[in-house]
C-alpha cells in the first residue's frame, strides 16, 4: 500500500481531517447493509487497528474475541484482566504477546503501547466511566459497552475526557449494524406503511444466580432495564426516528426477596409526539425477546429481536429475508473505519448519554408513580443513512 497504519494514525494525531485515498481499496464488507460508505475493505493483518479488551467475562470471551477473528479492519491485540489464569489462557488461544497483557494495576501503561489503538471496556456498568476516561487519557480511542454508564453525569465525563484527548468514543450498540433492525429503522422512519401508531417490546430472561454482579446495584446501576431493557428503548428510538417527550413506569417485581437491590421486573410507556407510545417491559423473572411496530397501513415485528444471532422478522407483507451477520464484527469494524477516515460513529457517546437520560427518568417514574417529562439539552439521534 505504500502508506502504513502507523503513518496514518500519526497524521491523525496532528488533526488530519480526512483520509488520504488509498489505491486498490473498496467498500467495507457489508457496507450497503447498514448504509455507511467507506474506502476500506480488508486490510493486511499488520495494518489493522489493535483492540484491547478490558474485562474478560462472558461477553468478551463468548462474543467479542471470536468476532475479532472475523473483522477486516481491526484485530485483537491485547487484554486487561485481574485473573492470572486468564492471562495464560488468552495468550495461548489468541497468540497475544506478554507485552500486550495488562492487569488493573498496570492498565495506564497501555499508553506506551503502539500495538493498541482501541480499548473496549467490557467491565460491570459502574466501572465504564473510570476505565473509559483512563483509556482516553492514555491516548486510545474507546468503545464502552452498554449501558454507557450508571448516571448521566458519568456519561458526560466520558464524553468530555475523549474530546479533551482528541480520541473517538463509541458505545457497544451492535444492533445498529444488524439488517433486520435496519429494516425496522427504514420502515418506521420513512413511514413506508404510513405513520407509526404504536410500538411494543420486551427483553427479559430469568436470572437465578444470587451472586451475579447484575444484582448488585452499586456495580450494575439497576436491574434488567439497565442490562437488557435498554435494547427496547433503543429499538423504539431508531424505529421512530424521534426523541420521546415523557415516560411513565411501574416496578412490577414479584419476588422482592430475590431482588433486594434492583428491580426484578419493570414496565414503562415511552411517549412520543402524535400520541405514539412504546409499551415495554424488561424482567429477570420472565422470558421474552420481541419488538413490534404498528403503522397506519401495516406492521412489522422482530421475534426474537435482540439476540446475537437467529433474529427473525416479518411484516404485513411476509417474512424478512436478510442474512445473519456477525453484529459485533460489523460494529467494531465500523468504529475502526471511523477512526481511519476521521468520521463520526453512528453510535457515539452522545447517544449513550441520551439513553441514560431516559433510563434515569424511567426509574424516577417507577419510584414516584408520576409521569416524568424528558429534556434533551443536547440529545443525539442520527438519521438512518440506509
Amino acid at each position: 500500500m505504500g502508506y502504513s497504519r502507523r503513518d496514518f494514525l500519526s497524521q491523525l494525531s496532528f488533526g488530519l481531517g480526512s483520509m488520504v485515498a488509498l489505491p486498490g481499496l473498496t467498500l467495507l464488507h457489508n457496507a450497503e447493509t447498514y448504509g455507511t460508505k467507506s474506502l476500506l475493505s480488508e486490510l493486511p493483518e499488520d495494518e489493522k487497528l489493535g483492540v484491547a479488551l478490558v474485562g474478560l467475562g462472558r461477553y468478551a470471551s463468548g462474543q467479542l474475541a471470536p468476532a475479532l477473528q472475523e473483522t477486516s479492519l481491526c484485530k485483537l491485540a491485547g487484554i486487561v484482566t485481574g485473573t492470572p489464569r486468564k492471562e495464560e489462557e488468552w495468550a495461548q488461544k489468541y497468540d497475544i504477546p506478554d507485552s500486550n497483557i495488562y492487569n488493573y494495576e498496570t492498565y495506564d501503561q497501555i499508553a506506551d503501547n503502539d500495538d493498541i489503538d482501541i480499548i473496549y471496556v467490557v467491565l460491570p456498568n459502574s466501572m465504564h466511566a473510570e476505565y473509559t476516561i483512563r483509556a482516553a487519557e492514555a491516548g486510545k480511542h474507546v468503545i464502552s459497552e452498554k449501558p454507557m454508564a450508571t448516571s448521566v453525569n458519568d456519561c458526560q465525563r466520558m464524553i468530555d475526557a475523549c474530546e479533551e484527548a482528541g480520541r473517538k468514543l463509541s458505545i457497544g450498540y451492535r444492533l445498529h449494524f444488524e439488517p433486520h433492525h435496519q429494516e425496522m429503522m427504514r420502515l418506521g422512519r420513512n413511514e413506508i406503511m404510513g405513520p407509526l401508531r404504536q410500538m411494543t417490546g420486551a427483553h427479559s430472561f430469568p436470572l437465578k444466580d444470587p451472586d451475579a454482579w447484575r444484582l448488585d446495584k452499586e456495580l450494575a446501576g439497576g436491574g434488567p432495564l439497565m442490562d437488557v431493557g435498554i435494547y427496547v428503548v433503543q429499538a423504539a428510538l431508531y424505529t421512530m426516528g424521534q426523541l420521546p417527550t415523557s415516560v411513565t413506569a411501574w416496578d412490577k417485581t414479584r419476588d422482592t426477596g430475590s431482588f433486594p437491590e434492583v428491580e426484578g421486573t419493570i414496565r414503562w410507556d415511552l411517549n412520543f409526539s402524535d400520541e405514539v407510545v412504546l409499551q415495554a417491559e424488561s424482567s429477570y423473572e420472565d422470558s421474552d425477546n420481541h419488538f413490534r411496530m404498528e403503522s397506519a397501513d401495516g406492521w412489522g415485528e422482530l421475534n426474537p429481536a435482540y439476540s446475537y444471532g437467529g433474529i427473525e422478522g416479518k411484516t404485513v407483507e411476509g417474512p424478512m429475508d436478510f442474512p445473519e451477520v456477525n453484529q459485533q464484527a460489523l460494529q467494531m469494524d465500523d468504529f475502526a473505519r471511523c477512526i481511519m477516515e476521521d468520521k463520526q460513529t453512528i453510535v457515539p457517546g452522545e447517544m449513550g448519554k441520551r439513553d441514560m437520560i431516559i433510563l434515569e427518568a424511567i426509574y424516577e417514574s417507577a419510584e414516584t408513580g408520576e409521569e416524568v417529562p424528558l429534556d434533551f439539552d443536547d440529545g443525539f439521534i442520527r438519521p438512518f443513512e440506509g
